[in-house]
């Protein structure tokens, strides 16, 4: 059962990722993000991780993804215009996407150890005490950084929106 959920949970996850690249509009493309991260969540949940379940819902699917909307509005961003296709990319595209992702399992099989499998609720490595606590004090000037960081893309934002304007 648990192979068919990841199963079912990863061909949502990809048919999202590809929905967001081929959008026209930056609202669809967040939108299918949205389902990205919220399949992803599923996989966490069915990986055993439930905390890291929920925060990749509260904090991705939810804050973040707020925000990359409050900044598509902010930007007035339009619907991408409509781009020609070259005969050259329109005809070996596939077919060399299609070398790649061989050439790309190849290695994948043959170049990476082979490890135990996967079973659920097997990991009880860090609950939210842990990882608070290693997030307050070990890693407390990265996620300070962060969050300037962010602060600064918003700040951006703004000023773009107002040379748009005048």
């Amino acid at each position: 059962m648990d192979a068919i959920l990841f199963l079912i949970f990863a061909a949502i996850a990809v048919v999202c990722g590809i929905n967001m690249v081929v959008q026209k509009h930056p609202i669809s493309s967040a939108l299918s993000l949205v389902g990205v991260m919220a399949a992803l969540a599923a996989l966490y949940l069915l990986l055993g991780g439930e905390f890291i379940a929920a925060a990749q819902l509260v904090v991705y699917s939810g804050a973040i993804m707020v925000l990359f909307i409050f900044v598509i509005m902010l930007l007035n961003a339009g619907a991408e215009p409509k781009s020609v296709l070259k005969p050259m990319g329109k005809y070996l595209g596939a077919p060399l996407l299609v070398v790649f992702f061989g050439i790309m399992s190849f290695v994948v099989q043959n170049m990476t150890p082979s490890s135990d499998n996967v079973v659920f609720g097997s990991f009880k490595g860090a609950g939210p005490r842990e990882i608070g606590t290693s997030l307050f004090t070990v890693y407390l000037l990265p996620f300070e950084v962060t969050s300037v960081l962010i602060l600064i893309a918003i700040l951006g934002a703004i000023v773009l929106a107002r040379k748009e304007i005048d």
